[in-house]
């Protein structure tokens, strides 16, 4: 029709003069608008007609496909997901009989930032209190050797339920701490062997700072040399222990050690058999014991291998134990408080046997456990849950019984120590109403102000413990 309408209109001004000629345009061109007009009002109507069939196929329940899959309605989709999906108690049964929920500190993941700490300004600014070690003391020994009949000599030694009751007691006794030989009097039968060299460096040790990294599970972070003054670099040790393959695996990543055993401030240290076939409850050993490892030490600082220290170790010990009087000092959890809540974490992450945590829980709930009320004004922790990547401590006879009594939970149980922590300190506080331990439960934004924190190594981990 266009080619038509257009010879028309050609012809209309080729005969000016003719008056029906004109006619004829006129009412060329007003159907021309007309015909505008009504391709509009169709094209209107035409995308009206669609919506209105696209929104009732939604309300009426019809089936729709959309990018290959079906647009279902409500009532449909559920079945249709049921079908595909295992339901929630259908999961629960396959991990575990227990109902694994998310704790309520762990729906979302906030980001955790760190907050000023009123350090002082350097190390000539401090000065230990003269009063400060000034705790009641009593003599608190450690059991060395003993008799094994059929059972192997155990790093943890064999603690009966007895002489574990009667440990939580701050009187002169000698107890179980690690390092226990067997009847033949080698140390070599229980585990966490070191050099004589070795020994010696560390005996002669007043602070250490130390760290581990076992099954080539980490990175080595030095601590930032320039944040450290010449005062702690001459009377500070720092020591990082490590196994065989991480040393060899250190070296493959250009930390080769000195003559003297150094990488930086790090003074590496091997530790050979290991006393536990669990990486992690092996690296409890330092973390816990490092009154054992050093045994001239007064103060000690542990720091996990997926941190960098940032801060000088003098300037912590003064803020976090000097000013509060304090003789241990660790920050609590950024997310979690209540020990329950941890225990849900550990099995919805698989941190460890479901069976063997459920054990440990009901064994501290049967003595005496209670779950953490943030609203109780006489809580004698702001948290159940610490985090415990970070520790500072004083050696006195108090703070020396709860490590020990810490890593004898883990040594009995698992190795995830902030399912142990709350019921340690409970029970040794309620056992010594007179001799309380100091603790500082400090800030989680003041430990992530301290330290540098980094993710662990993801091309190796640790092995699983038994089933």
């Amino acid at each position: 029709m266009l080619p038509e309408r257009r010879s028309t209109v050609a012809s209309s001004y080729q005969n000016p003069s003719s008056g029906q000629n004109d006619n004829s345009f006129l009412l060329l061109r007003r159907g021309k608008k007309f015909g505008r007009i009504g391709k509009l009002k169709l094209s209107h109507l035409f995308f009206f007609f669609v919506s209105l069939f696209f929104f009732s196929c939604i309300f009426s329940g019809h089936k729709l496909l959309f990018h290959g899959s079906e647009f279902l309605p409500h009532s449909e989709q559920n079945h249709h997901l049921k079908s595909h999906l295992f339901t929630s108690s259908e999961l629960d049964i396959g991990l575990n009989t227990s109902n694994i929920q998310r704790p309520p500190g762990s729906k979302k993941r906030n980001k955790h930032l760190p907050c000023e700490v009123p350090l002082a300004e350097s190390v000539n600014h401090i000065l230990e209190p003269r009063e400060y070690l000034n705790f009641k003391p009593f003599s608190l020994g450690f059991i060395e050797t003993e008799t094994c009949d059929d059972d192997k000599p155990r790093f943890g030694g064999h603690q009966t339920l007895k002489e574990r009751e009667r440990s939580y007691s701050a009187i002169n006794q000698t107890i179980h701490c690690g390092f226990v030989k067997g009847t033949n009097g080698f140390h070599q039968g229980s585990g966490f062997d070191l050099s004589e060299k070795d020994r010696a460096y560390m005996k002669n040790c007043l602070v250490s700072v130390s760290s581990c990294i076992f099954g080539s599970s980490d990175f080595l972070r030095r601590p930032a040399t320039k944040k450290i003054s010449e005062f702690s670099k001459r009377n500070v040790c720092f020591v990082m222990f490590v196994d065989e393959q991480t040393l060899t695996k250190l070296a493959s990543e250009g930390h080769v050690p000195d003559k003297q055993g150094f990488v930086g401030l790090w003074k590496t240290v091997v530790v050979s058999n290991l006393p536990y076939t669990d990486m992690r409850k092996t690296g409890k050993v330092p973390k816990f014991l490092s009154h054992r490892l050093f045994p001239s030490s007064r103060y000690s600082i542990w720091i996990d291998s997926k941190m960098r220290l940032t801060t000088d170790p003098m300037l912590i010990i003064d803020f976090f134990l000097w000013r509060t009087k304090s003789e241990f000092a660790i920050s609590n959890h950024y997310d979690r408080h209540c020990v329950w809540d941890e225990v849900l974490q550990n099995k919805r992450l698989n941190k460890y046997n479901h069976s063997a945590i459920d054990e440990q829980f009901m064994f501290y709930r049967s003595d005496g456990l209670k779950k953490f009320n943030p609203s109780d004004p006489k809580s004698p922790l702001p948290s159940y849950v610490p985090e415990g990547s970070f520790i500072v401590r004083a050696h006195t006879p108090m703070s020396n019984l709860f490590s020990c009594l810490w890593f004898n939970e883990v040594d009995r149980f698992t190795s995830r120590d902030q399912l142990s922590f709350a019921y340690t300190f409970l029970k040794l506080q309620r056992l010594n109403p007179d001799r309380p331990l100091r603790l500082n439960m400090f800030k989680d934004c003041e430990r992530r102000a301290l330290t540098k924190l980094f993710h662990h190594r993801t091309d190796s981990s640790p092995p699983s413990p038994p089933a």
